[in-house]
């Protein structure tokens, strides 16, 4: 079977791209969501505490795997734009394989697993009791939602975002169906929140083979010797690797930022989470324009076409940038109303808009990072992005050091982090020239002699 080629970058390809995940990353947190609200109707703040927190420490734990959706997605662009679609097969069931045996694993492992989320959390006894219920019925959905990684980066990568778009969409409203049913209707409470979530991971893992089976994919028919291909293996597992790396340096950064803020007082604490909602929306845009750079700055590598890989790079800088500022703008412009909006204590109030500027800088500090992003990934530099990310996240530990040594407070906490954003891109910027001269060398020698 051979595979459609890369689709010419342009501004409405970036776009048509872009935005459905956008759509598909607002409508993520709704797993949460609903279960929480549901739960809610049943007045045991117990339980309310232990649905949302167990919503946190799940996405905790599949964020830090999210690297099978990224390195699925990159290496699939990849074959697309190479035209080999057997490949393609072969890429999504090394990753179900992947996902399958990474989330078997923490099933195994769910108590060791849960005892040490639990002790961090420094919940009371009644939200333990609730949430260990509510944990040990979820964990079970791991190989579905790790598998169904696989399935949405093979979706991602050949450039069809919509179908990433309808698969949340079909995860959610059957999540939503089912948690009214088994909590409201049965009165399975705690219990029937997980169920309900479960169920609709797996229904969403086999939704999306069909999905991917109507485009011509045919894993199931992949020999196993092709599976087995050792070096092919220690390519997925390299890039894997990387991006998992990556990600727990992120979070790290993220939980320092948390962590310290809570040391500055509860009112500093939830103005802080305020803030980051408002930075969390605008990083709903910039991802879904990482997500266009990743399919199509794959595609271009796939192709050997140095001249798309340039123009969808800079294509994705301009939208990321562009947004970022924008974002940043009506962060500035509304964004008190939006700190009313969210909370009622006046202390909370005042403290947030205090910081509100600062805030407002992030978006885009973060905009370079997020576009470098998709196209490290896409062109599957992940070791770079690797090693950049652990060098900002050193340079943020320095800064956090200084604005600590100034005694600046919440205020040089906020510096710190927009100045980790900022190193991100800074060192990603600079890497990138070299990185294109060794992926496209052929081109570059045409270049010069030409």
């Amino acid at each position: 079977m051979r595979a459609a080629g890369p689709a010419k970058p342009t501004h409405r390809r970036v776009l048509a791209l872009a935005l459905p995940m956008t759509l598909a990353n607002v409508t993520t947190p709704m797993l949460g969501f609903v279960g929480a609200a549901v739960i809610g109707r049943l007045g045991d703040a117990a339980l309310l505490g232990a649905i949302a927190l167990g919503a946190v420490i799940f996405d905790a734990i599949f964020w830090s795997f999210g690297a099978l959706r990224m390195a699925t997605a990159g290496l699939t662009a990849q074959a697309v734009g190479a035209r080999n679609g057997v490949e393609i097969d072969r890429i999504l069931v090394r990753a179900l394989v992947a996902g399958i045996g990474i989330g078997l694993g923490l099933i195994v492992l769910q108590w060791p697993v849960a005892r040490a989320a639990f002790a961090i959390s420094g919940a009371s006894e009644a939200v333990i009791t609730g949430l260990s219920t509510y944990f040990h019925i979820r964990i079970l959905s791991a190989p579905f939602v790790l598998a169904g990684y696989g399935v949405l980066g093979s979706v991602l990568g050949r450039g069809r975002t919509d179908l990433g778009l309808l698969l949340q969409v079909a995860i959610n409203l059957t999540n939503v169906v089912l948690t009214l049913v088994l909590v409201l209707g049965l009165d399975l409470g705690l219990a029937g929140a997980a169920l309900a979530t479960l169920c609709a991971e797996a229904i969403g893992l086999v939704f999306g083979l069909i999905v991917l089976s109507r485009l011509g994919c045919r894993p199931f028919r992949v020999p196993l010797r092709d599976v087995r291909d050792a070096a092919a293996i220690r390519r997925t597992l390299s890039v894997n690797g990387d991006v998992i790396l990556r990600t727990l340096a992120l979070i790290t950064g993220i939980v320092l930022f948390s962590a310290l803020g809570a040391r500055q007082g509860d009112v500093v604490l939830a103005a802080n989470s305020v803030l980051w909602n408002l930075f969390l929306i605008g990083g709903f845009f910039l991802d879904g324009f990482a997500t266009a750079a990743e399919t199509l700055c794959g595609q271009a590598v796939g192709a050997r076409d140095a001249e798309a890989f340039r123009a969808t790079s800079a294509l994705s800088l301009r939208w990321c940038l562009g947004f970022g500022l924008g974002v940043g703008l009506l962060s500035l412009a509304g964004g008190q109303g939006f700190i009313d909006f969210v909370t009622t204590n006046g202390p909370v109030r005042e403290t947030a808009r205090t910081y509100l500027p600062l805030a407002a800088l992030a978006p885009l500090a973060a905009a370079a990072p997020f576009a470098y992003d998709g196209i490290y990934i896409g062109a599957t530099w992940t070791r770079p992005m690797r090693d950049l990310m652990l060098c900002a996240l050193a340079a943020y530990g320095a800064l956090l050091a200084l604005v600590h040594l100034l005694d600046l407070g919440n205020t040089g906490l906020w510096i710190a982090f927009v100045g980790f954003l900022g190193a991100r891109g800074l060192g990603q910027a600079i890497a990138f020239p070299a990185l294109v001269r060794r992926t496209f060398p052929s081109t570059v020698a045409a270049l010069r002699t030409g």
